[in-house]
Order: C-alpha cells, then structure tokens, then sequence
C-alpha cells in the first residue's frame, strides 16, 4: 500500500483552522509536529512512558496529510479520481483563502511518497525483547530464545496504549512492587496503560488487581496482553475515567481495599492523585509512584506527606524518581 504525503508547513496558530478547512475538501487524518508544551490535560491523559520537556516552541508547524495510492498510480478524494497537481492547487487555493484573514505562516506545501503505513503497528519496529533485571520482557512476534526458558517472561504488545516496560520509571516501579506483593494483595494500577505493572504484579503472585485508565484503547490491550500472560479474565479488571475528579470512578473502585496503589504518571498528574487515593488504600497499605524527573521529586515528597502518608523509601534510576510511602 503506497500513500501520498502532503505537507503543509504553517504556525502554530493555524494548525486548528488549517486542518478544519483542507478536511472540508477531503484531506483527512492530519500529522500534527511542533513543539507546543503539552498541555495539562494532554499531560494527565499519558501513561506510563514519559519523556522529559521538548525543545521551546518555536511557534512552526508542519501538518501531514495522507492520501492512498491505488494499484494504478491513481489518487481518490471524498470518493472522486484526482491527481497530486489537483489536490496541491486545491490545498493552495484555501491556504490564500485563509491568509486573507489570519497569518498562516509561510503556506508551503510539500509532497511526498510512502510505503506500507501501517498507523497501528508501525512502532513495532522500534520494540525488542530486553530484560528488567531477570526478567525477560518479549514481544509476541518474537520468540523465547532456550537459554530464556527459566525466566520469568512478560509477553507485552503495548498497542495503541503505550508501555513496555523499556522506561526507567515503569522498571522503578515494578523493583518496587517486588518487595511489597503477597499472594493476597489486591491492587489498584492507576493510569494502567498496557497493564504492565499489573500483569506483572499478578505473576509475582498478587491476588487481584484493578487498572484505571482515561483512554479506551487501553482495555483491549490489557485484555490481550493478559491473554498472552495466561492472566484469567477475572483476575484484572479495567474501568476508563478519571479517578481524580469522578466520584462514580471511585465509587466503582472502592475505598480501603487495596494493599498496594501503583501509579506511574506525570508528578503533577500525582500532586492532585495522593489525597485521592489514599482513600482506596487500607490501613497499611503501600503507595508506589513514579513518572517523576528528578527536579520534581520534593515536589510529590511532600504531596505525599501532606496526604499524611509514610515515606518509606525513594529511589532512582537515570533522571527518574520513585517514591514509596506507607498509609498508617
């Protein structure tokens, strides 16, 4: 499958309107690139692997849009033949519309071919087997080499829910949730992703676990990447909202239940969390929290102990934070 690529480079400003009127004359799908800060929303909506601030906005973006090539060379829009020297005069003709009113930047359009996108499986080729201490992580297209047959071996494919374990904060946490778990903790995975902090807690022989998640994406990968971890259905189960501000999310997950609250976000997702949660642990329970650069860890040492939590333990790897605390 080939795609033609057209590109539009623009500001910042315009992305919104830009997308909004080329999707009236069929063109679909945009790439956004920039380098806006994300949001807090956008911020809150991450799961487990986060990458530190980008480089400072400098108010350009570059906006993609993608249309399929037939076997015959030919293009189609909204259902009609057309060709490249079509689409770009059309682009052309509603970016000169646009200037009349707003600035649009420099308005350039660029073009492009290219092969076999696939949008929900393109990562793959970035994702290898690799081991967390003496685990092997592996994904379902590869196989268990034999002197990886005494391991304890996660089979994870992210998905369109991003985590593989590959990020320091999500092996921070799963140290972490080695030293605390018993055959009977329950536990609550908060913004749980692909489910690997909770997969792996339930073959490190935990009871049950619950994972809460803004994204839907995220229940059919924690359904899958359980299947692939023979994980019985029963043993983990998944609810999408927002735990922090929904009433109904935390009345669903319930109150003084948990042994362990894992919960591997942003820290400012993790300042308003803690006073939340701390009601979803019981008495003793094990707070264990990470996503947190370096810069930001007094920041959640003292969410934490505001909340009236124990601070137990608070480790590192590279420029990333774990912190551990205790309800008591």
């Amino acid at each position: 499958m080939k795609w033609v690529k057209f590109k539009v480079k623009t500001v910042t400003d315009a992305e919104d309107i830009i997308i909004s009127t080329l999707y009236d004359i069929g063109l679909e799908g945009a790439q956004i690139e920039d380098k806006i800060p994300l949001t807090a929303l956008e911020k809150e909506q991450m799961f487990v692997d986060i990458l530190p601030d980008g480089p400072e906005d400098d108010g350009i973006a570059y906006l993609s849009f993608f249309v399929e090539e037939k076997e015959d060379g030919s293009l189609e829009v909204q259902g009609e033949p057309s060709d490249v020297e079509t689409i770009i005069r059309n682009v052309e003709e509603q970016l000169e519309e646009l200037r009349r009113f707003m600035d649009i930047g420099e308005g350039s359009i660029t073009v492009d071919e290219t092969e076999d996108i696939d949008w929900i499986n393109n990562w793959k080729q970035y994702f290898h087997q690799f081991y967390i201490d003496d685990i092997l992580v592996i994904p379902s297209w590869e196989d268990v080499a034999p002197q990886d047959n005494d391991r304890m071996v996660l089979h994870i494919d992210p998905g369109t829910a991003f985590g593989t374990g590959m990020h320091e904060t999500t092996q921070l946490c799963i140290r972490q949730l080695r030293k605390f778990i018993t055959p009977e903790t329950e536990l609550l995975d908060v913004g749980t992703g692909s489910g690997i902090l909770a997969i792996l807690s339930l073959m490190f022989g935990a009871k049950h676990a619950v994972g809460t998640d803004l994204d839907i994406c995220a229940v059919e990968a924690v359904a899958q990447n359980c299947e692939a971890n023979g994980i019985a259905p029963e043993k983990f189960q998944m609810m999408i909202g927002n735990i922090i501000t929904d009433k109904e999310i935390q009345d669903e997950v319930g109150y003084e239940c948990y042994d362990i609250v894992v919960a591997n976000i942003l820290a400012d997702v993790l300042v308003p969390l803690t006073p939340v949660i701390l009601h979803q642990l019981k008495k003793g329970g094990i707070y264990i929290t990470s996503g947190i650069i370096d810069d930001k860890e007094q920041t959640v040492v003292d969410a934490v102990k505001a909340a009236g939590l124990e601070v137990l333990e608070v480790t590192y790897q590279g420029e990333w934070v774990s912190v551990t605390a205790r309800k008591n």
